[in-house]
C-alpha cells in the first residue's frame, strides 16, 4: 500500500533529491497531512532534526493529533521514542537508535527502523554521514526487535528515474516477518502495485508533490480485478467504523473521490459515476480509504451529512440504532432549532445551571449503590456530559480520538486523585 510522506525543514514540506538538493517547496505540512491522510498513516520526517540543525517538534505534534502518522527524524534516544509514541505518533522511526538495546525496550510492532542505504551502505544523520555498514546486515540484526523497516536507495531519492528491485528483494528475505517500506524512486502505479505483492509497502514523495501520482491511484494500486466490469465491492462505513451501507467503485471513481474528499461511486443502475448527495444532499466528506486483506474490495470511511445513507430516509441500510452519536445529534439538532422550551437548549444557555447539573449527577453516581442506580445516574450524567461537549465546540469523535491517543501511550501516569498526597 501508499504511504504518503512528508519531509519538513524550516517548517515546510519539503522534497530534496538525493538527500541534499532541495527540488521544491510542498508548501504547508498541515495541509499535506490533511490532503495525504485519506490513503492512511503518514510519514512525517523532520530533516531539520535529522541533520541536527534544528526542531520542527511542535508542528509536528500539531500533526500527530490530526491524523495518523508515524515520525521519524532526529528520535536518537529510548526517552525520546518513547515521548512520540505517548504524544500519539502511530509509529516512531528511529535511525541511528535503532539498536536491539534500544527497539526491545519499545512495542515491537510500533518501531520502524531506519535503513538508508546509498550503494548498499547505510548512511545517516540526514544521509550525510558514511558509515561502513552493509544494509542487509543490518536489517538481520534488526528483524527480531522491530515491526518494519523503512528502506530507502538514497541514490534513487527524488529523481524520479525508478529503483532497484534486487535491493527490495534481499531487504524482504532479510526482514523475515519485519515489513519492509521501500522509499526512493517509486513513480508509477505499476511499482506500487507489484511492490504490494511482495509484502511490501511504498512510501512516496515526490511522486505526489509532483503530480506525477495521483494519491488516488496509488491508493486503489493493490487492488484487483476479479470483476469483469472492473468493479471493486465498497462497505461505506461513518467515523466509528458502523457500516452505512454497500456501493460499488471502480478505478475513476477512486481516483475522483480520492481528489474531491467526497463520497463519489459507480451506479450500476445507470453504469455511470455516482457522486452522493448531489441531488439529495445527502453528502458525504470522504476520511479515510481502506483495502481489505485479499485485496479485491474497499471501505470507505466519511462523514455522513443530512439525513442518512440510505435512500429510504434512515441512516444505514439496516435501519436506525440507538447509541451516543444518536444522543450527540438530538442534542445539536436542539441547539440548532433553538426552541427556548427544550431542557438541552436552556442547559446550553446556561453554563451555571449545566455545571450544577453535572456536578449533582456524577455526585449521584458515586452513591450509587446497586446496578439498577447506576445505571440510571450514568445516563443522566452522559446526557449532561454530551451537552457540555457540544456547547465547548467538541465532539464524541474527538473525544474517541483522545482516548485512543491515551491508550498507546507507552508511559503510564500513577491513578492519583488531584489535590490527593496518597
Amino acid at each position: 500500500m501508499i504511504i504518503p510522506s512528508i519531509d519538513i525543514m524550516d517548517g515546510r514540506a519539503v522534497q530534496l533529491r538525493r538527500g541534499r538538493e532541495r527540488l521544491l517547496d510542498g508548501g504547508s505540512p498541515l495541509e499535506r497531512l490533511e490532503e495525504f491522510s485519506v490513503a492512511g498513516e503518514v510519514a512525517v520526517i523532520d530533516l531539520d532534526a535529522a541533520m541536527g540543525k534544528g526542531s520542527n517538534a511542535e508542528l509536528i505534534r500539531s500533526m500527530v493529533r490530526r491524523a495518523p502518522c508515524r515520525v521519524g527524524g532526529g528520535i536518537r534516544s529510548l526517552a525520546a521514542a518513547r515521548d512520540w509514541l505517548d504524544a500519539g505518533a502511530e509509529r516512531v522511526i528511529l535511525g541511528t537508535a535503532a539498536t536491539p538495546e534500544v527497539c526491545s525496550a519499545l512495542p515491537r510492532d510500533r518501531v520502524i527502523a531506519a535503513v538508508d542505504a546509498e550503494h548498499g551502505e547505510v548512511v545517516v544523520e540526514g544521509w550525510q554521514t558514511r558509515t561502513g555498514r552493509d544494509v542487509f546486515a543490518v536489517i538481520r540484526e534488526l528483524s527480531p526487535f522491530v515491526g518494519g523497516f523503512l528502506a530507502t536507495q538514497v541514490e534513487h531519492e527524488g529523481a524520479m528515474q525508478g529503483f532497484d528491485w534486487a535491493f527490495v528483494e534481499r531487504a524482504v528475505e532479510a526482514a523475515g516477518d519485519a515489513r519492509v517500506i521501500a522509499a526512493g524512486g517509486i513513480t508509477a502505479v505499476s511499482e506500487i502495485a507489484n511492490l504490494d505483492r511482495l509484502g511490501v509497502d511504498a512510501q512516496v514523495g515526490m511522486a505526489l508533490y509532483s503530480g506525477s501520482l495521483a494519491l488516488g491511484d496509488a491508493v486503489a494500486a493493490p487492488l484487483l480485478d476479479r470483476d469483469p466490469g472492473g468493479l471493486w465491492p465498497t462497505v461505506v462505513c461513518d467515523e466509528r467504523g458502523v457500516a452505512l451501507g454497500l456501493v460499488w467503485s471502480r478505478a475513476e471513481t477512486v481516483r475522483q473521490a480520492v481528489a474531491e474528499r467526497r463520497g463519489v461511486y459507480w451506479s450500476r443502475s445507470r453504469n455511470a459515476v455516482w457522486v452522493k448527495g448531489a441531488t439529495s444532499g445527502n453528502t458525504q466528506a470522504l476520511l479515510g480509504v481502506d483495502l481489505d486483506c485479499d485485496r479485491d474490495a474497499l471501505r470507505f470511511t466519511v462523514r455522513q451529512a443530512g439525513d442518512g445513507f440510505c435512500h429510504t430516509g434512515s441512516r444505514t441500510c439496516w435501519g436506525d440504532d440507538f447509541d451516543f452519536d444518536t444522543l450527540e445529534r438530538v442534542v445539536a439538532q436542539a441547539a440548532a432549532e433553538g426552541d427556548p422550551a427544550s431542557g438541552t437548549v436552556r442547559l446550553i444557555a446556561d453554563e451555571a445551571l449545566l455545571g450544577a447539573k453535572l456536578t449533582e449527577e456524577a455526585d449521584e453516581l458515586i452513591k450509587a449503590t446497586t446496578a439498577e442506580d447506576a445505571v440510571h445516574e450514568t445516563a443522566d450524567l452522559l446526557y449532561f456530559a454530551l451537552v457540555q461537549l457540544h456547547r465547548s465546540g467538541g465532539t464524541l469523535d474527538d473525544v474517541r480520538h483522545e482516548l485512543a491517543r491515551r491508550r498507546s501511550r507507552v508511559s503510564r501516569r500513577p491513578m492519583k486523585a488531584k489535590g490527593r498526597t496518597s
